[in-house]
């Protein structure tokens, strides 16, 4: 029988809307698997038993009276959910994974919170990243370590480090968080869920900047997709936010026959591909293949160069925002972030434009090479898992700190759609994510393809750390 927290939200509000569940007992539930899990796991930096169960009554109020929030056709009253601590919530600080950052409680909900507090999902708490969210890593400052649920001795990727632990480890159902160059894609992968980086401005998110998203990591792609009916309503405060779209988020249900899909197995920069995961995204294409796709081999369009520039361009932001901090802080920063971060100090105006100028072409080199598809299959990152306790996939590196980003960051770039899904497992049976990738704006045709894949896919293996 499957517990209460392994339930999927779609489940939940199927119980709460038959009587046989109460959003009480399944936060109850969840927060127990937090309490027995979070000792060896760390995925999270604040867990509020008292507020979570005094929303969860409320909600339960409201399904008793026939109350219950509608929210854009979606119904996610009474599911409790987390939130990275880097999408602001009314009264809690936010940290930024550093120990320097400032603590005052913030004042009110970023759009992605404020949308879903308004749709009565429960908050549980606040998930944790690495230090201004610059590592694939759940490595910290600030944070205790996080760790892979699937295998405590590997890292669960980042920087949305502790949602991809607590969509692993079962902490409910839905899990926010946020990716400027993988980082809902790459923790999703490690930690084999569902994760859907949005086209930007799809989910409106404060503060908004070039290639930043939100979006939900899950463990079933409907999840995913409820979420994002609650997520992509308008907010003012995101000057980047797409027109809203009556889409039909639960409107999953369509087959592979005819599409073209392309399949891009080598990234063209940065690490070399692991043949384990080469091996799990071929084969997964060859289902796609099999279900009636039609597949063609894509060439890479990334180059290292392209690659550095964008690594250059984050480092002198990134320097930046260290510069500003008195001594004292920067010290406190952890140091592999503040080495590669000033690194991008100090440089000339035409450096710095030539850095700019890169992402301009990564995005263009995209959106071209990608055009004539309906869908893109790649990994989602060219490594597989590495020890908790680094900092980067590439033996620990700084000086190869994006070397594992070659397929993922061109669609932030691009503002395209992508999305991980489980494929497989590596030797230290670590999950290994499926990179689905989609035209601008068609965020639901990449929801609809991750649906058809699990349809398909292999039958997946236990979840770890399941209650019992």
């Amino acid at each position: 029988m499957t517990a209460l927290n392994e339930l999927t939200a779609a489940r939940m509000i199927e119980g709460f809307a038959s009587g046989t569940l109460s959003p009480v007992e399944v936060t109850r539930d969840v927060l127990a698997q937090i309490d027995r899990c979070e000792p060896q796991l760390k995925g999270m930096w604040t867990v509020d038993h008292d507020l979570a169960l005094d929303a969860a009554r409320r909600s339960e109020q409201r399904w008793r009276q026939g109350a219950q929030i509608m929210s854009n056709g979606v119904l996610l009253d009474g599911v409790p959910i987390t939130i990275k601590e880097n999408i602001a919530t009314e009264g809690v600080p936010m940290p930024l994974g550093t120990a320097v950052s400032d603590m005052t409680p913030r004042a009110e909900d970023a759009p992605p919170a404020a949308r879903m507090r308004a749709a009565g999902a429960v908050f549980l708490g606040r998930t944790t990243m690495p230090d201004f969210g610059m590592l694939s890593s759940g490595l910290s400052s600030f944070h205790a370590l996080a760790r892979n649920p699937w295998n405590t001795a590997m890292n669960p990727g980042g920087s949305s480090a502790g949602a991809g632990v607590a969509g692993a480890a079962g902490y409910g159902p839905i899990h926010l968080g946020t990716d400027i160059g993988g980082s809902i894609r790459l923790p999703a992968a490690w930690c084999g869920l569902v994760g859907l980086k949005p086209s930007l401005g799809r989910v409106p998110i404060d503060p908004p900047f070039m290639g930043r998203a939100a979006g939900p990591m899950t463990r079933s792609v409907r999840d995913a997709a409820m979420a994002m009916a609650v997520l992509s309503q308008p907010d003012v405060r995101d000057h980047m936010s797409l027109p809203p779209q009556p889409l039909d988020w639960l409107d999953l249900e369509r087959d592979l026959a005819g599409l073209r899909v392309g399949l891009q197995l080598e990234p063209g920069c940065g690490m070399p591909v692991d043949p384990q995961v080469t091996e799990a995204v071929a084969a997964a294409a060859r289902l796609f293949e099999q279900a009636g796709a039609v597949v063609e081999i894509l060439d890479p369009w990334m180059t290292p160069e392209l690659l550095q520039g964008l690594d250059n361009f984050w480092r002198t932001r990134a320097g930046l925002d260290v510069q500003a901090l008195d001594p004292a802080q920067r010290a406190a920063v952890l140091p592999l972030i503040r080495e590669w971060a000033e690194s991008g100090l100090g440089k000339s105006g035409e450096a710095v434009f030539r850095a700019y100028a890169a992402t301009v072409e990564i995005r263009r080199r995209t959106v071209a090479a990608t055009a004539h598809l309906d869908l893109m299959l790649s990994p989602v990152s060219p490594n597989v898992s590495f020890p908790a306790d680094w900092a980067y996939p590439a033996d620990n590196d700084v000086n190869r700190a994006m070397t594992h980003i070659g397929f993922t960051a061109p669609y932030n770039i691009s503002e395209q759609p992508a999305i991980s899904v489980p494929c497989g497992h590596d030797s230290a049976g670590v999950p290994i994510g499926l990179q689905i990738a989609g035209p601008r704006f068609d965020d639901l045709g990449v929801l609809r393809a991750a649906r058809a894949w699990e349809r398909i896919a292999p039958a997946p293996r236990p979840w770890p750390f399941a209650a019992g």
